[in-house]
């Protein structure tokens, strides 16, 4: 699915939100609002209109815009894409052991010395 709302899903979200900014309601004109996803693309890969919402440039571009747990959703979910598809580097570290107990007899040894 694309990334992209199709012009159907935009002229439908424009109709459903009457010409207003779902978030401050705001009035825009036509081409003047932009299209957002309510839940990321990058979490949902969703285009579909119940996932469209239109805002006005300041409400989308402003602050808030992406918090900060969005971002890390986001992170978390292109590394995991990532590491399923093979194309995350693999750790070049081994993974060290802590190394077996010692036994008394070799501790008593190295106090005696």
């Amino acid at each position: 699915m694309a990334r992209e709302f199709s012009k159907k899903v935009r002229a439908e979200a424009f109709l459903r939100c009457g010409g207003k900014c779902q978030t401050c309601g705001s009035v825009l004109k036509v081409g003047e609002g932009e299209y957002d996803h309510i839940v990321p693309y990058a979490l949902s890969e969703d285009s579909t209109l119940s996932n469209c919402q239109v805002l006005c440039v300041p409400c989308h571009r402003g602050e808030g815009a992406k918090t900060s747990d969005d971002i890390k959703a986001i992170s978390k979910a292109k590394r995991n894409w990532l590491k399923h598809t093979g194309a995350w580097p693999k750790s070049k570290s081994k993974i060290k052991s802590r190394g077996f107990p010692k036994s008394r007899e070799a501790l008593n040894a190295r106090e005696r010395t």
